[in-house]
């Protein structure tokens, strides 16, 4: 299921369906103007700054924002203002039948990896993994950011997606499916729940936000238990924050833990915490190609 590309003058209604934002936070406000700059008219979620309980607000509250925005004919995409630690807990008030018969652009990055997956599991909406307006539109984007979130949503372009920054082959090979993923701790929220996407024949794309050795390896077990990696078909590695200058990395451990696999892993830097993010869209195929260090989306990820 594919939504429409955005076009400029179309408005965007923003969503915080994890943590909240403070008032007038300077980076909300950098965010809301590096998008009216693009073109774009903004319109703020009723709970984008709420907090029932100190740390989020209420599951419904962030439910109905949500469910509101994909009601209201007027708003063409949904950006989400930040990532946190609760975007979970909204699935089971959101109105599944609305989105289906309403499906817009959804973009957003970290915790909402979770929402990103569901959707697509749930409805088959492509949805999209890439800066949110608080971190990644509202701390000064790069030239990268600003190109791959037009080409992407604005343009429908699809083919290789352009490198940020030098890749590295982990395990060569090639592979195509489509794509699934985000942040990994996250991503293992949805296990053993409804929303749980299925990873046959996929393309998995990984990133983190400070983790430890051992939480990577602990987290990358998990999927090995729950037989993840019997039924992809390849790997991403994004930019895993906090541990590329470290002895060990990520893939390293996911290297390790796969030794008995053959599917290609490709470390790339084009995507994350803190770095230059592309525009991937989850659901759509794409084509990984280890051995030549790219990958390409192959078929549409928006509406024609």
């Amino acid at each position: 299921m594919l939504a429409r590309p955005l076009r400029r003058g179309d408005t965007i209604g923003i969503v915080a369906p994890s943590d909240p934002v403070p008032p007038g936070h300077a980076q909300l406000l950098a965010g809301i103007r590096c998008l009216e700059s693009l073109g774009f008219r903004v319109v703020l979620g009723q709970a984008v700054c709420a907090s029932s309980l100190g740390y989020a607000a209420s599951p419904q509250a962030k439910a109905g924002d949500l469910n509101a925005m994909f009601a209201d004919e007027s708003v063409h995409a949904i950006i989400c203002a930040q990532g946190g630690a609760t975007a979970n807990s909204c699935l089971a008030y959101l109105d599944w039948n609305l989105i289906m018969r309403h499906p817009k652009i959804v973009l957003g990055i970290s915790d909402i990896t979770v929402l990103l997956n569901a959707f697509y599991a749930h409805t088959g909406l492509v949805t999209f993994h890439g800066n949110d307006v608080m971190w990644g539109l509202g701390r000064t984007p790069t030239a990268y950011d600003l190109r791959e979130f037009t080409d992407r949503l604005v343009e429908a372009k699809i083919g290789p997606v352009a490198a940020s920054r030098p890749r590295q082959t982990i395990r060569g090979g090639e592979a195509s499916g489509p794509l699934i993923g985000g942040h990994l701790g996250c991503l293992l929220n949805l296990a053993g729940t409804p929303y749980w996407p299925d990873l046959t024949g996929t393309v998995l794309f990984l990133e983190h936000f400070q983790p430890a050795p051992a939480r990577c390896d602990h987290e990358l077990h998990h999927l090995a238990q729950m037989g993840v990696f019997d039924k992809i078909a390849g790997v991403l590695v994004g930019w895993v924050d906090g541990m590329e200058n470290q002895p060990v990395q990520l893939h390293d451990i996911l290297l390790r833990i796969t030794a008995d696999y053959r599917f290609p892993i490709l470390k790339v830097r084009d995507f994350g915490h803190n770095c230059p993010n592309t525009t991937l869209p989850i659901g759509a195929r794409v084509h990984l190609d280890a051995d030549r260090q790219s990958y390409e989306i192959v078929e549409p990820c928006l509406a024609p």
